[in-house]
């Protein structure tokens, strides 16, 4: 255990803060536990709250170009204001609800490439926010997403990246200001018609909207569908065959019979 320095925004001889988690794994729509720890530094501090919040890295598209931003998408306040006294040690528990449109972070049991969301403490004293390091978070693909992505490997396709966008998918019920693109290069049996594709989730608490970018191979505009599917489905789908006639009927009815 080691407490980090709040020297930044307090000054030397602050108090010190360490945030230590039950477990750093999650799924969307769970509750990530935890203690924030701290202690008095040389002199009495009036700490005015302490906070817990889960940032991210978010790609924002500009005219001209792009830039990654840190973006803070929950937030939990544990304490109001208090007098910490010279050398005095304090934990504070929390259960920081992880929203259900989190990304994930891992897929196949590996780490996506680019993909890094923790959870970063904040202690406030006269105004003077130190928001402390980030303690990383593993946020694993809930069961009928794990499905989903299986499928798409078990049908031929290529992982080919992951990352995050700032905006909102028009017509789809977002809660967050970004949203996860995972992209796959195209299975062999759709490469006539069909370069990559990009898979995005936005789910709630009963499922999921799967939308599917697809890139055309032969110019002209890409195709996007959306899928509707419920969390009590996951066990009960043949998932490969589900999501071949998803490509297929996008292709179709897109792009035209080849």
């Amino acid at each position: 255990m080691v407490f980090k320095s709040l020297r930044r925004a307090l000054g030397v001889g602050g108090p010190t803060v360490d945030t230590v988690l039950q477990r750093p794994d999650v799924r969307p729509g769970e509750l990530l536990a935890g203690q924030v720890l701290f202690a008095g530094g040389e002199h009495e501090v009036e700490i005015e709250r302490i906070v817990v919040a889960l940032v991210t890295r978010v790609e924002v598209e500009t005219g001209d170009g792009e830039y990654d931003s840190t973006v803070e998408f929950q937030r939990q306040q544990l304490t109001g204001g208090f007098r910490l006294a010279p050398g005095m040690r304090h934990g504070v528990p929390f259960q920081l609800p992880v929203p259900w449109e989190t990304p994930i972070t891992h897929m196949y049991g590996q780490r996506l490439p680019g993909m890094a969301i923790g959870v970063r403490t904040e202690l406030e004293v006269a105004r003077a926010v130190d928001k402390g390091d980030l303690d990383p978070i593993n946020v694993h693909p809930l069961p009928t997403q794990a499905a989903v992505l299986a499928a798409f490997v078990e049908l031929g396709f290529q992982f080919k990246s992951a990352d995050l966008e700032r905006g909102f998918i028009y017509g789809a019920h977002q809660t967050l200001p970004f949203y996860q693109e995972i992209e796959f290069w195209a299975a062999p049996q759709y490469q006539g018609q069909v370069i990559e594709v990009e898979l995005t989730f936005v789910t709630d608490p009963h499922g999921m909207e799967i939308i599917l970018e697809l890139d055309k191979r032969r110019g002209g505009h890409d195709a996007i569908s959306r899928f509707k599917i419920g969390h009590a489905q996951a066990g009960a789908v043949d998932w490969p065959r589900h999501v071949d006639g998803w490509m297929r009927q996008t292709t179709r009815n897109r792009f035209g019979d080849t």
